[in-house]
């Protein structure tokens, strides 16, 4: 079989990240806090729903374009696996930029479609941030600045730690797709959950100046921990030295 072109390799990971920020953030603008019925009851899918959505989009996203680019889809993750010798460094700036654009076209797209909502609606979500993630007053739960640097740190850190074991060449698996759902869960109230700076940049540029203030946070600290997990793996986990991958290795299994 003929390899994936570089090309190929960077629309692949523009597209899944468009799939996994469209569907996350969609989920999070139009159904999460949707309203009641005339029975009163519950409409929104509220936080578990939005956690969902995050499985099912890395999940699709996984299978349609993970045997092409690998499937990173985060930032945190190229830079995590690079750290841990299973993705070259020379290839981090294309796969970072890549997610970056597919994440704010995808944002793009759902201010598009909040142009011909109901009156008002795109100017409302945009006052609300735009499910930007943000410490204190930015925060669902009002966490403030210390609790977020934890979360976002420690979080992506356990993310990358489980890509890197279900993507082991002799002890993968194919069963790590709820972990980001479960991350979701347990965060979303302290920091609208990134361990994602392209998730991060493409609500922040639609959600105004306090989420772009406090923007450095998702791209610093989700990078920190996702360095600590690709630099620690293989002395905890993995002393065998492993070669440094030509191309990206799939990581679809983290769907």
């Amino acid at each position: 079989m003929t390899p994936p072109t570089p090309v190929a390799t960077l629309v692949a990971e523009a597209a899944g990240t468009f799939l996994l920020v469209l569907g996350v953030i969609g989920t999070a603008l139009f159904a999460a806090n949707f309203g009641a019925s005339p029975e009163g009851t519950s409409l929104g899918v509220g936080f578990v729903g939005v956690a969902l959505a995050v499985g099912l989009a890395v999940i699709a996203g996984a299978y349609a374009f993970g045997p092409i680019s690998g499937g990173h889809f985060n930032p945190a993750v190229t830079v995590g696996l690079a750290a841990a010798g299973r993705f070259p460094w020379s290839g981090v700036v294309g796969y970072v930029a890549a997610q970056i654009v597919g994440g704010a076209l995808a944002t793009s797209v759902l201010v598009a479609i909040g142009f011909f909502g109901p009156e008002g609606w795109l100017a409302a979500a945009q006052q609300g941030g735009f499910a930007s993630n943000g410490y204190d007053a930015l925060s669902p739960g009002g966490f403030g600045l210390g609790a977020v640097i934890i979360v976002e740190t420690v979080f992506t850190a356990l993310f990358v730690y489980v890509i890197l074991g279900v993507t082991h060449a002799t002890r993968g698996t194919k069963f790590a797709g709820l972990a980001l759902t479960l991350i979701h869960l347990a965060t979303i109230p302290v920091s609208n959950t990134s361990v994602n700076p392209a998730r991060s940049i493409a609500t922040a540029v639609f959600g105004g100046a306090e989420p772009l203030a406090q923007l450095w946070v998702f791209l610093v600290f989700p990078t920190l921990g996702a360095l600590i997990a690709g630099l620690t793996y293989r002395p905890l986990f993995d002393r065998a030295r492993a070669t440094v991958a030509t191309a990206a290795p799939s990581v679809e299994a983290t769907a």
